[in-house]
């Protein structure tokens, strides 16, 4: 078990975290994907909702 928390430390002490600046833009990036994606499926079920309507 010490051994597998040595191994961790190590590991750990390899990672290269990302900046504030990096973190801040990927999350923005994220948000915005986001808000795009939602946008586009409340878009399609709007017209499928509004075409189902316009049949029956």
């Amino acid at each position: 078990m010490i051994k597998f928390f040595k191994s961790v430390a190590q590991e750990m002490k390899m990672v290269i975290w990302p900046s504030a600046k990096q973190n801040r833009h990927d999350t923005a990036i994220v948000i915005t994907s986001s808000i795009l994606f939602a946008a586009y499926l409340g878009a399609l079920d709007w017209l499928f909702s509004w075409l189902t309507q316009r049949i029956m």
